[in-house]
Protein backbone atom coordinates (compact mmCIF):
# COMPACT_ATOMS: atom_id res chain seq x y z
CA UNK A 1 0.00 0.00 0.00
CA UNK A 2 1.19 3.06 -0.93
CA UNK A 3 1.10 6.06 1.35
CA UNK A 4 0.92 9.68 0.52
CA UNK A 5 4.67 10.40 0.48
CA UNK A 6 5.55 7.23 -1.73
CA UNK A 7 2.59 8.52 -4.20
CA UNK A 8 3.95 11.57 -4.85
CA UNK A 9 7.42 10.24 -5.24
CA UNK A 10 5.98 8.27 -7.72
CA UNK A 11 3.86 10.69 -9.26
CA UNK A 12 6.64 12.75 -9.44
CA UNK A 13 9.37 9.82 -11.20
CA UNK A 14 6.55 9.07 -13.89
CA UNK A 15 5.36 12.45 -14.89
CA UNK A 16 9.02 13.44 -15.00
CA UNK A 17 8.74 16.63 -12.74
CA UNK A 18 9.15 17.31 -9.30
CA UNK A 19 8.09 15.79 -6.01
CA UNK A 20 6.73 19.50 -4.96
CA UNK A 21 5.08 19.92 -8.56
CA UNK A 22 3.16 16.46 -8.11
CA UNK A 23 2.30 17.63 -4.86
CA UNK A 24 0.81 20.31 -5.67
CA UNK A 25 -0.78 18.97 -8.77
CA UNK A 26 -2.29 16.20 -6.79
CA UNK A 27 -3.85 18.77 -4.18
CA UNK A 28 -5.09 20.77 -6.73
CA UNK A 29 -6.84 17.65 -8.40
CA UNK A 30 -8.37 16.58 -5.25
CA UNK A 31 -9.56 20.24 -4.10
CA UNK A 32 -11.27 20.75 -7.61
CA UNK A 33 -12.96 17.13 -7.21
CA UNK A 34 -14.13 17.90 -3.83
CA UNK A 35 -15.15 21.85 -4.65
CA UNK A 36 -17.30 20.42 -7.74
CA UNK A 37 -18.68 17.23 -6.01
CA UNK A 38 -19.92 19.60 -3.13
CA UNK A 39 -21.65 21.57 -5.70
CA UNK A 40 -23.44 18.65 -7.33
CA UNK A 41 -21.49 18.54 -10.37
CA UNK A 42 -19.37 15.74 -11.28
CA UNK A 43 -15.40 15.57 -12.58
CA UNK A 44 -15.08 13.07 -15.05
CA UNK A 45 -11.78 11.00 -15.87
CA UNK A 46 -12.35 9.78 -19.27
CA UNK A 47 -10.90 5.72 -18.93
CA UNK A 48 -10.43 6.20 -15.37
CA UNK A 49 -14.05 7.31 -13.46
CA UNK A 50 -16.23 10.09 -12.47
CA UNK A 51 -16.16 11.33 -9.33
CA UNK A 52 -19.24 12.98 -7.54
CA UNK A 53 -21.24 13.34 -4.41
CA UNK A 54 -23.44 10.92 -2.63
CA UNK A 55 -26.23 11.84 0.15
CA UNK A 56 -27.50 9.82 2.47
CA UNK A 57 -30.45 10.82 4.53
CA UNK A 58 -31.16 10.34 8.35
CA UNK A 59 -32.49 6.84 10.07
CA UNK A 60 -32.95 4.87 12.25
CA UNK A 61 -29.92 2.18 13.10
CA UNK A 62 -29.71 0.03 16.26
CA UNK A 63 -26.36 0.08 18.53
CA UNK A 64 -25.60 -3.76 18.01
CA UNK A 65 -23.99 -4.15 21.36
CA UNK A 66 -27.11 -2.95 22.90
CA UNK A 67 -29.64 -3.70 20.64
CA UNK A 68 -31.19 -0.08 21.09
CA UNK A 69 -32.65 1.97 18.35
CA UNK A 70 -30.16 5.09 17.76
CA UNK A 71 -31.02 8.28 14.79
CA UNK A 72 -28.07 8.70 12.34
CA UNK A 73 -27.88 11.57 10.89
CA UNK A 74 -27.56 12.48 7.20
CA UNK A 75 -24.33 12.42 5.32
CA UNK A 76 -22.36 12.84 2.17
CA UNK A 77 -19.56 10.91 0.85
CA UNK A 78 -17.48 11.18 -2.46
CA UNK A 79 -18.22 8.57 -4.93
CA UNK A 80 -16.37 7.08 -7.85
CA UNK A 81 -18.26 5.30 -10.58
CA UNK A 82 -15.35 3.23 -12.26
CA UNK A 83 -14.98 3.80 -16.26
CA UNK A 84 -15.79 0.43 -18.18
CA UNK A 85 -11.85 0.77 -19.67
CA UNK A 86 -10.49 1.29 -15.65
CA UNK A 87 -12.79 -2.15 -14.89
CA UNK A 88 -11.28 -4.01 -17.92
CA UNK A 89 -7.49 -3.17 -16.87
CA UNK A 90 -8.17 -4.10 -13.42
CA UNK A 91 -9.63 -7.37 -14.78
CA UNK A 92 -6.29 -8.48 -16.63
CA UNK A 93 -3.93 -10.58 -15.14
Amino acid sequence: MANKAETIKAVAAQAGVTAGDAERTLAAFFDLVAAEAKAGGKVTWPGFGAFSMSERGARMGRNPQTGESIEIGPSRSLKLATAAAMKKQLMEG
